[in-house]
């Protein structure tokens, strides 16, 4: 009797986010300008340190970069990729396996402070999943930190009146077509300024702040003006908003 070999399983999404190959940081700017933005929010640590979420932390960098700002205050690193997590703890000291769906957080109902969701919902299937549960876990006025690629980024609005796909929006999750850009990076949503704030909004947060942030990838020469795109959110390569639940 002869005998076939099973066809090879095709790799999914979260074959491709536990791919250490693939890249997780975000940039040192963005971190360092949403850190100040949580600081300021929830003021100087009190006797009792309040927690802080960082979801989708990746391998850490961008936690570890925010740390110093918020002194006092316990950081906990929340990742469902094993291979994130094992990076992760050389720069975080409390670190955690969670999902946004399915079995959800592995935290109470109002147990936590506040959140850093960092270029994280570009990446999600079920994004009002997402934010539902993490409504579920903060505090009556908790904090919300998301930063997101902007799609009207003032780069992306010329790129489009060319005919060309936008940067940060993909079509594959093995190649580069049609954009600007080497790395394959999983994005599955955009969202602008006003779309960010009213998807925000609807999920039972009160946006408090939109910021900008520049992209570390913008090519040198243009980095100058994307500094000053920042000015402007609704240009800026990235968008910084600051919620809190009502």
């Amino acid at each position: 009797m002869s005998s076939t070999s099973a066809p090879p399983r095709r790799k999914g999404l979260r074959d491709f986010y536990e791919n250490p190959s693939v890249p997780v940081a975000s940039g040192t700017a963005r971190s360092l300008r949403q850190a100040r933005m949580l600081a300021t929010a929830m003021g100087p640590s009190t006797t009792t340190p309040r927690t802080v979420l960082d979801i989708g932390c990746g391998d850490g960098t961008a936690a570890a970069t925010a740390a110093p700002l918020l002194t006092g205050h316990r950081l906990v690193g929340v990742d469902w990729s094993q291979d994130a997590l094992k990076r992760a703890r050389t720069h975080l000291p409390y670190t955690v396996r969670g999902e946004l769906t399915g079995a959800g957080l592995p935290f109470g109902t109002e147990s936590v402070d506040a959140v850093l969701f960092s270029e994280v919902v570009e990446h999600l299937v079920d994004p009002d999943a997402a934010l539902d549960e993490i409504r579920r876990v903060l505090r009556p006025e908790g904090h919300l930190m998301l930063s997101t690629p902007n799609l009207a980024a003032w780069y992306n609005r010329a790129l489009l009146l060319a005919g060309v796909q936008p940067v940060f929006s993909e079509v594959s999750l093995r190649a580069i077509h049609g954009r600007p850009g080497r790395e394959v990076v999983g994005h599955l949503r955009l969202y602008t300024a006003r779309a960010l704030r009213e998807f925000v909004a609807a999920a039972g947060f009160e946006v408090v702040r939109l910021e900008g942030a520049p992209f570390h990838g913008v090519p040198r020469p243009l980095r100058g003006l994307d500094r000053l795109a920042c000015a402007r959110p609704s240009l800026a390569s990235i968008l910084l908003l600051h919620a809190r639940r009502t």
